[in-house]
C-alpha cells in the first residue's frame, strides 16, 4: 500500500540475530525460477536492518522497508513485526 507512494521496497523475513542495540540480522528467502528449467530456486540473503524499539527478537517475522544507509551495512528499517516467535 504504501510502496507504491514512496517506491521503498517492502519484504518479509525471519530475524537471525539481536546481539547488538537497535540493530537486527534478518534473513529474507526468495522464490526464484531458473531461466532455462524453469524450476524454482531458493535464495536467502542476509541483511541488517535498524528496530528502533528493540521491539523483535530471534525467530520473529518480520516486515522491512528500504531506507536510507544508517551505518555501513544498515540499508532497512524493520517496520513491524508480523509473528512473534514461541521462543
Amino acid at each position: 500500500m504504501s510502496e507504491h507512494v514512496t517506491g521503498r521496497r517492502n519484504v518479509e523475513g525471519r530475524v537471525l540475530k539481536a546481539n547488538n542495540e537497535k540493530t537486527r540480522v534478518v534473513a529474507i528467502e526468495q522464490l526464484i525460477s531458473h531461466h532455462l528449467y524453469g524450476r524454482f530456486q531458493k535464495r536467502t540473503v542476509k541483511v541488517v536492518a535498524h528496530d528502533e524499539q528493540n521491539s523483535s527478537k530471534v525467530g520473529d517475522l518480520v516486515r522491512l522497508q528500504e531506507c536510507r544507509p544508517m551505518s555501513r551495512t544498515k540499508r532497512w528499517r524493520l517496520v513491524s513485526v508480523l509473528e512473534k516467535s514461541s521462543e
